[in-house]
């Protein structure tokens, strides 16, 4: 079984699946609590545009993908606080708008050698060293901000009344959760891809949360369930030769439906 590491790209496969594999659950649990789980969905799709962006700047596509993403979450949490828009109907215009977008400028760099099946879908394989430096030194910053905020976002993600009365900046942490989902999705799709990032983010979650334990017990259950389902999906993937994104994806919706099952009675 260690033959696998043997190849210079499962190593970084590995590195960069274990990164993703910690920063997905710990920010997707405060979307699921909050119920901004199709969120992740949403930035998914607008990190595309950045991707397609960024092949035309040729830049990084983890830097377009981080800018745009950013800028769109920035966007519909101002768009959400005016109130005027129902907070449903703002992911369904930057989903939609985002991926029309994408599309035209995929069209327009059409002349370009670019993969976009493995944006779509992941190709955690193709990792490069310079993807890899970018996913530690943001996956820092996401940890760091976590912990040097973790009660705050606590507080506004269970109740934001409350969090409001206790004289947190609920508008401002709302922005600092937005924020770091989106660059942990612009992160992730280099791992399972824009479509299925949402997944990674919530089906652990769902997993752990079966067990009903404390919040932050769950946390940590929900990061072994995304590590186990990375490490599993890749040996899979490698072994059996399918594609690493859906098969970790699988992997994770076995252990929701394990773990539904055996505390179905509870």
């Amino acid at each position: 079984m260690i033959e696998i590491f043997q190849y210079d790209f499962m190593q970084r496969a590995f590195l960069a699946g274990v990164i993703i594999g910690v920063i997905a659950p710990v920010i997707g649990i405060f979307l699921v609590v909050k119920r901004y789980s199709l969120i992740a969905d949403t930035l998914s799709h607008v990190s595309l545009l950045g991707v397609a962006g960024s092949i035309l700047l040729k830049i990084n596509p983890i830097f377009g993908a981080l800018a745009v993403s950013l800028l769109a979450s920035l966007g519909m949490e101002n768009l959400r606080g005016s109130k005027k828009i129902f907070g449903e109907s703002i992911l369904a215009l930057f989903l939609s708008g985002s991926l029309a977008l994408a599309l035209i400028l995929i069209g327009i760099a059409h002349g370009y050698n670019i993969n976009f099946f493995s944006y779509l879908f992941g190709s955690i394989s193709t990792v490069t060293n310079e993807d890899l430096s970018l996913m530690v030194v943001f996956s820092v910053i996401v940890i760091a901000m976590i912990l040097v905020n973790y009660q705050k976002l606590f507080l506004i993600s269970f109740d934001e009344e409350m969090a409001s009365a206790a004289g947190i900046l609920v508008k401002v942490y709302n922005l600092v959760l937005i924020a770091l989902a989106a660059i942990t999705v612009s992160l992730a799709m280099r791992v399972v891809g824009v479509l299925l990032v949402g997944a990674l983010m919530v089906v652990p979650i769902l997993s752990a949360m079966q067990y009903a334990l404390s919040f932050a017990r769950t946390q940590i259950l929900a990061v072994v369930f995304s590590l186990a389902a990375i490490v599993v999906g890749l040996y899979l993937s490698f072994y059996i030769d399918l594609p690493s994104g859906g098969t970790i994806v699988a992997v994770a919706l076995i252990f929701f439906v394990a773990s539904y099952l055996v505390n179905r009675k509870k």
